[in-house]
């Protein structure tokens, strides 16, 4: 019988898991770690992380690159936002690739080059270089072809992007706004530095990808579990401040405002800016205390530009709660007494930061407007009914 001990063992493989549990535990602030409803949501984190990491444990070749969920609600890691679809591809930088496929009809289609990893160094890291779809060549049907490489490939007349060397991976940010009803994008990647055909995996190069899996697994569920913690600690709570996350692959034309909240059953948050003149995207997100993205399919706890409403005096006026105040900017906190928020303005000069005002929910028609769009109890679930499906819609698989 062949020996399946040591290394190549199933058990020994699951033995390299167990230690992410008190990694896990040992990464919660200590009042979150001794709650019970948390630690279960610790340990759905890191199923995510797991499941995050065995895609490029099946799927994942340099050689022969394919783009895989990065972040969904699924993989609820590193706090996504809820327009965005993340798709990753595994590259080598010293490769030929081209991505061809069809624009769709989203708000945004961006490709930015990774490296080093963070899934795998466990290290925030920026992106090497950012581009946008929409400056490539398309036929009447939106349809695009590009390569790219070091160097711009002899007699190559077609669109062309610089790959940088130290580059590991292709990550895709697909931005929708009108969930379902907007066209996704269609794509594919292909290396063309290496023979077509793939052929059978080695046992080494199986057993190389298994052995990832724990630390991909680890790094990427255990990066920001006391994130809302520190901005507590900061005195960030019911109040924001401009963050900048570029140093994680965050996009450079992109600037963030986020703070933690707190709040009772009978409060609410309302939350106020005015919406700047030239804007191409902004959105406003919750989260749980493990910075996990609230449920946004099933919740309404997200809105961007398309979703919300704004009064005729150019401001957006959100209301955050967990019972329904019965207006259209409602951000449900889900049961989540607390949390965070988040914000974010894409294409814009202005970066202005809300500002945010703690009151009872019975004080909340005397601090809005007369012109504030009011929602049934009938609307709102009819509402959510449409978001959920919609939200299933969107290519995230």
């Amino acid at each position: 019988m062949r020996d399946v001990s040591g290394a190549e063992s199933w058990e020994a493989f699951v033995e390299q898991l167990k230690p992410l549990g008190a990694r896990m535990l040992a990464r919660l602030p200590e009042r979150l770690a001794a709650d019970p409803q948390t630690v279960q949501e610790a340990w759905r984190l890191l199923l995510a992380g797991i499941m995050r990491a065995t895609s490029d444990a099946i799927i994942g070749d340099r050689r022969h690159p394919f783009f895989v969920p990065e972040l969904h609600v699924g993989q609820n890691l590193f706090q996504p936002n809820a327009d965005t679809v993340y798709k990753t591809a595994m590259i080598d930088g010293a490769g030929s690739y081209r991505i061809k496929g069809e624009r769709g009809g989203v708000r945004m289609f961006m490709l930015a080059q990774l490296g080093p990893d963070t899934l795998r160094t466990g290290k925030p890291s920026p992106a090497l270089l950012q581009y946008d779809f929409d400056t490539l060549q398309m036929d009447a049907g939106g349809n695009f072809d590009v390569v790219i490489s070091q160097t711009r490939p002899d007699g190559h007349e077609g669109d062309w992007w610089e790959l940088h060397p130290d580059a590991e991976k292709f990550m895709l940010r697909i931005v929708g706004c009108r969930w379902g009803e907007e066209r996704e994008p269609r794509f594919g990647v292909d290396r063309l530095d290496v023979p077509p055909a793939k052929g059978r995996i080695s046992a080494e190069e199986l057993a190389a990808r298994m052995a990832e899996i724990p630390v991909i697994a680890g790094n990427a569920a255990c990066f920001f579990p006391d994130h809302v913690e520190q901005l507590r600690e900061q005195g960030f709570i019911n109040t924001l401040k401009i963050v900048d996350f570029t140093n994680m692959t965050g996009l450079s034309r992109q600037s963030y405002y986020e703070g933690a909240y707190e709040l009772e059953d009978d409060e609410a948050l309302l939350v106020s800016v005015k919406i700047p003149a030239q804007v191409d995207y902004w959105s406003l997100i919750l989260t749980n205390e493990i910075y996990e993205t609230t449920d946004w399919v099933n919740n309404q706890s997200s809105l961007n530009d398309a979703q919300a409403h704004v009064d005729g005096d150019g401001v957006v006026r959100a209301v955050i709660s967990a019972l329904d105040p019965g207006v259209h900017n409602w951000l449900d906190t889900s049961g989540n007494r607390r949390g965070a928020i988040q914000g974010r303005w894409f294409g814009s000069d202005e970066k202005p930061t809300p500002s945010m005002t703690r009151l009872k929910l019975a004080e909340l028609g005397a601090a809005l407007p007369a012109e504030t769009k009011l929602v049934s109890p009938e609307a709102r679930a009819q509402a959510l009914r449409v978001r959920r499906i919609h939200a299933q819609m969107r290519t995230i698989w």
